[in-house]
């Protein structure tokens, strides 16, 4: 324990010198890193799909770093410090799990999550809706929207009545025909039956949707090396000679 807590205090250190001493550390503000702290999140986020724990570690410290930019900024305007925001995420672990820190008893993780929502209730929120971040990615999103209604009771019984509505969905986006508007409507209720779907099989969307962009630009830049040794390109080849080395890129 002492060796994590003189590591942090080392980087607390580190951020009141930079922020004091150097010209671009001491020119951010929340605004200016809010947009660096999206991007460090999406490369922890690549480095976790492609299970590299060299990356996973340093991108895991800087998006730490940007956690105490964050609170020595606020501590500079008088609004809080990290101690507060620590003590305060302790708070609410504490609060939140009346079963570790309390005399309620739970059977599953699934009551948790039910007690969680409940809790979160009490302490002000009208919706359970509230907690999901209205700048999430719209397939993120529909993912937690599920999540947290699950964690009220509203939920299917099994998955096999998930796939009859994905099915109702399908039937209902082939039946818009040519009305556009219609279409992209039925054509989002029939992602999110899928995102539900999914769901229900223990499959994260998005990390399934990212590993098939990486698997589907693998093989295409496949494909391109391949024509290039050829000395030709892919707009020059028909369909036919791009399936040839398409089928060539999957079984590699």
């Amino acid at each position: 324990m002492e060796k994590k807590l003189a590591a942090f205090e080392r980087l607390l250190i580190i951020m009141d010198e930079l922020r004091e001493k150097c010209p671009w550390d001491r020119k951010q503000t929340m605004e200016s890193l809010r947009y660096l702290s999206i991007e460090e999140l999406y490369e922890l986020s690549d480095a976790i799909l492609d299970g590299n724990y060299t990356e996973i570690k340093k991108e895991l410290g800087d998006l730490m770093l940007h956690l105490v930019f964050y609170s020595k900024i606020a501590s500079e305007q008088g609004h809080f410090d990290v101690a507060d925001v620590l003590n305060g995420v302790c708070d609410k672990l504490i609060e939140r799990h009346p079963h570790i820190y309390g005399n309620v008893q739970v059977t599953d993780e699934e009551e948790v999550k039910r007690n969680w929502e409940t809790i979160k209730l009490k302490e002000g929120k009208k919706s359970v809706l509230e907690g999901v971040p209205k700048s999430l990615p719209a397939m993120v999103k529909a993912h937690r929207i599920q999540e947290k209604a699950k964690g009220v009771g509203f939920e299917w019984k099994n998955a096999e009545d998930v796939w009859l509505k994905v099915e109702e969905e399908l039937q209902e986006f082939k039946a818009a025909a040519t009305d556009n508007q219609k279409k992209e409507e039925e054509f989002g209720d029939l992602l999110f039956s899928l995102i539900n779907y999914a769901r229900f099989l223990g499959i994260n969307p998005e990390d399934a949707l990212e590993r098939t962009n990486k698997k589907f630009i693998r093989r295409f830049q496949y494909m391109e090396e391949k024509a290039n040794e050829q000395q030709r390109s892919l707009q020059n080849m028909t369909l036919e000679e791009m399936d040839v080395l398409w089928n060539e890129a999957k079984k590699i």
